[in-house]
């Protein structure tokens, strides 16, 4: 197999790589990253001298260049990871970004999948873009729920997935679209929920929960995800939707409370702030489709507590990682983020 991984030095696409490369030493891998705030090269060093690791940097918007870099390493599958995701960047910085990456940049990639006749496509989702579940319904999301996006972030990524729908149906696209819950891990950049909890409660600073903190996410680690990606490029069938998450429903305030405790903080380190616009209250996913695959999380329900103690682990001993990756990106990100991660 030889691999173009699009977004692969971002949070979920450098852990896929690092599973690939620990699992099948000998795949050959072409990571093709435009290098956003989000991205960083440095979670893949350890593979910079190895022999089958290739980094471009590139924007998946950029047709000629993929087309380019898929003749030029004869690719045969590809997998994409690239994406704008931060939810609050897409209601109140502006839509623009997230729709030319989330859409037309899924776009770009099935021109050149089309072209060059790659075997196999798999293009990374979310649960978010089925919309919202009830807090207390006894309903899960599966692959037959119609997609109802209720954010700019998951609006722009249901048209990727659409996009991957109609090239399908229409020129036999050999894609894979899938559905993911909530992902944890190393590596996360650290405006995302837990790490940033992890970074304010190591400053001596409160943790700001949105509303009373009641909204549930499904929470999965990001190996088991790897994981299920890996499974889908050896079995499963183009045209099809996956689901993927590991029945780990945790509500906001469940989850911050399992943060303070790690950390040695009590209650009295919360903060509740308005909500955001338009907080989906629910996010459930069934799983059973890509289960009947084979796959099976790790960090199960019953083991969320020893993959969180060990993510906030990580974060905690591995500070030069932000202060190195804010050094980086200071000039894209705003003035109190590169001030409090410079001083973590």
């Amino acid at each position: 197999m030889n691999l173009l991984v699009c977004g692969g030095a971002g949070f979920i696409g450098s852990n896929f790589i690092h599973h690939m490369f620990e699992t099948y030493p000998d795949v050959s891998i072409v990571n093709y990253d435009k290098l956003t705030y989000a991205g960083n090269e440095k979670n893949l060093a350890k593979f910079s001298d190895h022999k089958p690791y290739t980094f471009v940097k590139g924007d998946i918007c950029d047709l000629a260049k993929l087309n380019a870099v898929m003749e030029q390493n004869k690719i045969t599958h590809v997998i994409n990871f690239a994406a704008e995701t931060h939810v609050d960047r897409s209601i109140h910085g502006g839509a623009k970004e997230f729709v030319l990456t989330n859409t037309l940049g899924v776009q770009m990639i099935l021109d050149a999948v089309n072209a060059n006749a790659i075997k196999k496509f798999v293009n990374v989702s979310t649960d978010e873009v089925y919309g919202a579940l009830d807090l207390y319904e006894d309903r899960l999301f599966t692959e037959e729920t119609p997609i109802m996006p209720n954010m700019p972030y998951a609006a722009a990524k249901a048209g990727g997935d659409l996009m991957c729908n109609a090239y399908f149906r229409t020129h036999g696209t050999p894609v894979i679209v899938t559905h993911c819950s909530n992902n944890y891990g190393p590596y996360q950049f650290p405006e995302k929920l837990i790490p940033f909890f992890v970074f304010k409660l190591m400053a001596g600073e409160k943790v700001p929960v949105y509303g009373d903190g009641r909204n549930v996410r499904d929470w999965i680690h990001v190996r088991d995800h790897a994981k299920a990606l890996v499974l889908l490029l050896e079995k499963g069938e183009p045209g099809h939707v996956y689901n993927i998450g590991s029945n780990n429903e945790r509500d906001n305030m469940t989850l911050t409370k399992m943060i303070l405790e790690i950390l040695g903080h009590g209650e009295h380190m919360i903060e509740f702030v308005k909500d955001r616009p338009g907080h989906d209250l629910r996010y459930g996913i069934d799983a059973t489709k890509i289960s009947s695959l084979g796959w099976k999380p790790h960090y199960t329900a019953d083991r969320f507590g020893d993959g969180l103690r060990e993510t906030v682990e990580w974060y905690q001993n591995n500070t030069h990682w932000v202060r190195d990756l804010i050094e980086q990106k200071k000039d894209e990100m705003n003035a109190w983020q590169v001030s409090f991660f410079s001083n973590v």
